[in-house]
């Protein structure tokens, strides 16, 4: 088993906001670990049942212990794994696992009373517990109170219930300001690279997102114009 005494305190001091901007890669295709990790622009990865299952990966924690290794040798800070369960009692065996796999895990448990009964027991143990599934501004503060490491709110999925899901997004930050807690919010089912920017304009400075937003990111035609003349420059001063 991993030395956690040993990890808590980098874990400890990476949750006090030791790092600006922090960006991951939700993702559980390995082709995709080795294609963008080594951008160096990503913190870590987040994942969840619903991508191993998009990418044929089973839903073990054996299995889930094998990324979590794969990944942080390609240079993860950070590996969030969810854990499943129908009662805390599942939760907690199931996260406990995980978090004891690797001490860069950070156990992921849905923002529900048993989630958070779960999450309670995992902290009290040096695990950090990212509560996921955020939908509105009170569940951040139920993160605060059990000093979660991290609440994920689902923008797009905020915006398909009607809301304004930036707005409501930005409202989480400012009620994490207002109490003066540690807990960062760790935006998720971002559809568009303009929320990243609109939010961290508003002081949200944790995001998880697709490998097509990864790429986005990077897709800029004036960028592209620019190198491609840079390139024929050179070339043409190489010739003469």
């Amino acid at each position: 088993m991993p030395d956690r005494s040993a990890a808590e305190s980098t874990l400890a001091n990476r949750s006090n906001n030791s790092a600006p901007l922090r960006l991951y890669l939700d993702t559980a295709e390995v082709a995709a670990y080795k294609k963008w990790l080594p951008t160096g622009i990503f913190y870590g990865i987040t994942c969840n049942p619903l991508l191993l299952e998009k990418a044929k990966v089973p839903c073990t924690t054996d299995r889930l212990r094998t990324i979590a290794d794969q990944v942080c040798a390609l240079g993860c800070q950070e590996v969030h794994l969810q854990a499943w369960g129908n009662s805390p009692e599942d939760l907690l065996k199931t996260g406990r696992t995980l978090g004891q796999a690797n001490a860069r895990v950070v156990v992921k448990l849905p923002a529900t009373q048993i989630g958070a009964t779960a999450a309670r027991s995992l902290i009290q143990e040096g695990i950090p517990v990212t509560l996921t599934a955020v939908y509105a501004v009170h569940q951040v503060l139920i993160a605060a109170a059990l000093g979660a490491s991290y609440a994920a709110p689902y923008l797009g999925r905020i915006g398909d219930s009607g809301k304004d899901g930036r707005v409501e997004v930005a409202n989480m930050q400012a009620a994490l300001n207002g109490v003066g807690s540690s807990t960062r919010l760790l935006t998720a089912s971002i559809r568009q690279v303009e929320d990243i920017s609109v939010l961290a304009a508003k002081g949200v400075d944790t995001f998880t997102f697709s490998v097509a937003i990864a790429q986005a990111l990077f897709d800029q035609p004036d960028t592209e114009k620019a190198v491609a003349d840079f390139e024929q420059a050179a070339l043409r001063m190489r010739s003469e």
